[in-house]
């Protein structure tokens, strides 16, 4: 799968049911040796109140990539309660 194909979706947060954001107002980290996808870095915006004002998610906690949407599942110590 292209970069471009998943530009624009939404990622929800399937424990939570809640909506992070779109892709591609996301960065992503990169293996510089492999060249493969490790984590989404998601501006937390005013919902999360997290230090760095980012969720990091691991590239293999996304869950399912549809024709719309991303459902990935966040890391319990990614939220602040």
């Amino acid at each position: 799968m292209r970069l471009s194909e998943l530009s624009g979706k939404e990622m929800v947060d399937f424990k939570k049911a809640e909506r992070l954001g779109v892709l591609g107002q996301t960065d992503l980290e990169i293996n510089e040796t492999t060249g493969k996808v490790e984590t989404l870095i998601i501006p937390a915006g005013r919902r999360f109140k997290k230090q760095g004002n980012e969720i990091r998610v691991p590239w293999n906690r996304i869950r399912t990539i549809g024709t719309d949407m991303i459902i990935l599942e966040v890391p319990e110590n990614q939220y602040s309660y």
